[in-house]
């Protein structure tokens, strides 16, 4: 095996934190595939340029996706990146693994593989770094009959997932393990089999905290809220002011709609002009809790900045209960996914689709009714529009 003079790389090995590139030499020591892509990203850093290059679809039968074809434009010098393919293997729903079922799936990718992994991509899935073409079914077969499925890519829909929810964390709002797992198994064919415009993106946070940055990431964020007060301890309050916490300066101050006041030592919320933002609540855990019914917010249209800049998410359903077997969500994405599908442009998220036609367009056509919530930004100019039939009503 070449051994290859890293000097670049190796500056990322220093300082306080870990370093992919002590990862990948790690592998490099034991196999041919992480050693030349040691190689190939060390001249990438010395040239100023990526070698690598996509070649097109890859996959396995009866899959569109699920794989990523990536090729080196330098085989003749990296002749074991030359095919350095990724395969993405739909995660747990919050990231859950026995450490059996690690040790399963790092076996085969040691087999077939670089033995290099990502956990996890940005959509959520367990990222499989670097294989040949013709190991692909095989690589499908042993995962598969293990119970280990693929994962989402190209123009599909992405693996949904979801923050840990009520399996750790006492703030969540909804179930969202269950959902994630419930949006994953009713969109299976449209996660395997590629049909869209472009990608579509799931995905559920228990609350606004948002620990799976949905609202940032998501072509769908369902948000856990709630509809009653919020019930204070003032005696808890009195703890945290004790413990030096500026309760006006770092709760009052920054509540982002003003609706918090505190006098004497005594904290009061307006909840009439409360946004669930959960600020207050994660800040003063023991002193705060939601009360009252348990739902899920519906925001549409995040997405990074690739064609038109980096977009964030607006609300389109400000509170719906979510419960098995999720048919009033099911129904509203399908119907949300229907109209993106009939009027985006190639490689056009629903983001920027609802941008360029107009939120009365999208609302209209997956049948919801305009709220104040719905607004995202003050209107820019002075006139308005009616249909004929609005000023029948």
């Amino acid at each position: 095996m070449k051994k290859y003079e890293t000097p670049l790389l190796d500056e990322l090995e220093k300082g306080p934190w870990p370093s992919f590139v002590t990862e990948i030499k790690k592998a490099a020591a034991k196999n041919e595939m992480a050693n030349d892509e040691l190689g190939q990203l060390e001249k990438s850093f010395r040239q100023k340029r990526g070698y690598w290059k996509h070649g097109g679809i890859v996959g396995v039968l009866g899959y569109g996706s699920g794989i990523i074809g990536r090729y080196s434009s330098l085989p003749e010098e990296f002749p074991h990146v030359a095919h350095f393919h990724t395969v993405r293997i739909n995660q747990p729903s919050g990231w859950f693994y026995k450490t059996d079922a690690l040790r399963e799936i790092l076996d085969v990718w040691d087999k077939y593989g670089s033995g290099l992994t990502n956990m996890h991509g940005s959509t959520g899935d367990m990222i499989l770094l670097g294989c040949r073409t013709e190991v692909l079914e095989d690589i499908f077969a042993e995962v598969s009959s293990r119970g280990w499925d693929l994962g989402g890519s190209g123009s599909a829909m992405r693996t949904p997932s979801a923050c840990i929810g009520p399996a750790r964390c006492e703030w969540s709002n909804i179930n969202t393990l269950d959902i994630c797992h419930e949006m994953t198994m009713h969109f299976q064919d449209q996660l395997h089999r590629p049909a869209y415009p472009y990608k579509f993106k799931i995905k559920v946070a228990g609350c606004a905290v948002d620990c799976v940055a949905a609202i940032a990431r998501a072509d769908c964020s369902i948000i856990g809220t709630w509809k009653g007060k919020i019930e204070i301890d003032q005696d808890a309050v009195k703890w945290y002011a004790k413990g030096g916490m500026d309760i006006q300066a770092e709760i009052v101050e920054l509540c982002p709609t003003g609706c918090i006041s505190y006098t004497d030592g005594t904290l009061s919320i307006d909840d009439d002009n409360c946004s669930r933002c959960m600020h207050c609540i994660a800040k003063m855990t023991k002193a705060l809790k939601p009360t009252g019914e348990k739902g899920a917010t519906i925001l549409i249209g995040s997405k990074a900045p690739i064609v038109v800049g980096s977009m964030m998410s607006w609300v389109i359903v400000p509170f719906m209960k979510v419960e098995p077997p999720y048919d009033e969500l099911k129904d509203l994405l399908e119907r949300i996914i229907e109209w993106w599908d009939d009027n985006a442009k190639p490689r056009e998220r629903i983001g920027e689709l609802i941008e360029a036609r107009g939120m009365r367009d999208f609302l209209e056509a997956i049948g919801v009714q305009p709220q104040p919530q719905q607004v995202f930004e003050p209107r820019r100019d002075p006139f308005f529009f009616w249909k004929e039939e609005d000023l029948k009503k």
